[in-house]
């Protein structure tokens, strides 16, 4: 059963902390599928991927683009595992009815936004009561992860 983990934004901005969450999510596993609610913000943290910083960017492709089964980072609006990631990051919404098919499973919303908070409550009762073990993290003031439980 996949390890799944809500993370509850309160300090950050989504586009300010991902190119270090796939960072870290790919020193572990090497391969990462990152799902979008809209083609509109897949199309902008594309962009943002590239140009995040002067000195490096992170490779990565979309599922619209060729190849996306040989990303390592593919960014899509799918459900489907394309590139066979072992991890899995659904953002400010998105929804994927298949956890099992990952090892670790993410949850990232913004607790500012109404509908994504929303929607994340949703999705934690329902994965609740399929068995699955949760855990949750919620950001400090000085933007550290605190887990709650």
């Amino acid at each position: 059963m996949s390890k799944i983990f809500f993370y509850h934004m309160t300090e950050s901005r989504l586009d300010d902390i991902l190119p270090d969450l796939i960072e870290r999510s790919l020193q572990r596993c090497g391969c990462l599928t990152i799902q979008f609610v809209t083609e509109k913000r897949c199309d902008a943290i594309d962009t943002l991927l590239w140009t995040f910083s002067e000195d490096s960017f992170l490779a990565h492709g979309t599922s619209w683009d060729d190849w996306p089964d040989e990303q390592n980072v593919l960014l899509t609006t799918s459900f489907h595992n394309l590139n066979a990631s072992r991890e899995r990051f659904c953002l400010e919404g998105a929804h994927c009815p298949d956890p099992d098919s990952y090892e670790r499973f993410f949850i990232f919303f913004d607790g500012q936004i109404v509908d994504q908070l929303i929607r994340a409550r949703k999705e934690w009762k329902n994965l609740k009561n399929k068995g699955y073990l949760m855990t949750y993290w919620q950001q400090t003031l000085d933007r550290r992860w605190e887990k709650k439980f």
